[in-house]
């Protein structure tokens, strides 16, 4: 069973920095696109970024960009999400998904991807 879990959230200042995980189990996440997305309160779900599978290609929300990497180490199974100079309108609850083996582009469709961690609550306030 494909499973993704997420953790490093926490309550952070602004300015502050975060390095979220996204660890995978029942499958070489290596070989599927995964995607971060955060969600706030009464808010809808949005993509923040994706990391393609082979060449490992990046994306990123313009609202994150220059602040977030998103990178992968295939040694660990896991996807990490680093997020610097925090700001409130960064917070909520991220998540972690994959997308079918069969696609290889990144995507940031929520209804484009197959498997979603559970989440992680990251507040960003003074």
């Amino acid at each position: 069973q494909l499973q993704l879990v997420e953790s490093g959230g926490g309550l952070v200042q602004p300015g502050g920095s975060l390095r979220l995980s996204c660890a995978a189990s029942g499958f070489t996440l290596n070989y599927y696109v995964i995607a971060w997305f955060r969600q706030a309160p009464g808010k809808e779900r949005e993509g923040v970024s994706c990391i393609s599978s082979g060449d490992g290609s990046t994306y990123y929300a313009d609202s994150v960009k220059g602040r977030f990497t998103i990178y992968r180490d295939n040694a660990k199974n896991t996807v990490y999400l680093q997020m610097n100079s925090l700001k409130p309108e960064d917070a909520g609850v991220y998540y972690c998904a994959a997308r079918p083996l069969l696609f290889k582009l990144c995507t940031m469709d929520t209804g484009r991807m197959s498997t979603w961690g559970q989440g992680t609550q990251v507040t960003v306030s003074s």
